[in-house]
């Protein structure tokens, strides 16, 4: 159960307190030849310009930026929601930003992201809730599963923040329970 039997063709990663440091490790972790394009939402403040994109680029092998609308999606690319916009994914090839409302207080929203990546991808997506404080995620994980996509949560006991990981686990269950280092290790086996 707790193995990568294949890749997906996208990740959609979220995180909130505690997860800039958990997301940064986690890309850092990931080859330059990783095939998959990863989608990440970390619960910001909406009130100035995040240097986000610059952080996670020091550490990664991936180009990370700051996802615009309409972008076009590429594999091997990590793509972040700008604070102050849901980040959303359009079809399998784009993204799109919204400003609709928050959801559960928060914007951009995991919740948004895990629904739209799970309309897109179906079965070739794979959601990661990671450390966070509140609940958002686990109805996204729940849209993911529905739909046939994989959840992985990091473990409630190595996360910094363990309300996030737990409430996806009640909500929605999941394919694996691990922490950073394990999928890490997961998901590089999948490139050789």
């Amino acid at each position: 159960m707790n193995r990568v039997q294949l890749l997906p063709k996208a990740i959609v990663v979220g995180a909130s307190a505690g997860g800039v440091v958990a997301v940064r490790t986690l890309l850092a972790g990931l080859p330059g030849n990783f095939p998959c394009a990863v989608l990440v939402v970390i619960h910001l403040p909406r009130d100035r310009p995040s240097q986000l994109a610059e952080l996670m680029a020091s550490a990664a092998a991936l180009p990370v930026a700051e996802a615009e609308d309409k972008q076009p999606i590429a594999p091997g690319q990590v793509l972040l929601a700008p604070p102050d916009y849901h980040l959303m994914v359009e079809d399998t090839g784009h993204v799109a930003l919204s400003t609709d409302a928050p959801q559960l207080y928060s914007m951009p929203s995991i919740d948004v992201l895990f629904e739209s990546a799970a309309h897109a991808w179906r079965h070739e997506l794979l959601a990661i809730v990671l450390t966070g404080a509140s609940a958002d995620g686990a109805q996204g994980a729940v849209a993911v599963r529905r739909a046939g996509g994989r959840v992985w949560v990091q473990d409630p006991d190595e996360a910094e923040m363990p309300v996030m990981p737990a409430a996806a686990l009640a909500a929605a269950g999941a394919d694996a329970v691990l922490t950073l280092k394990q999928m890490i290790q997961q998901l590089a086996e999948g490139c050789r």
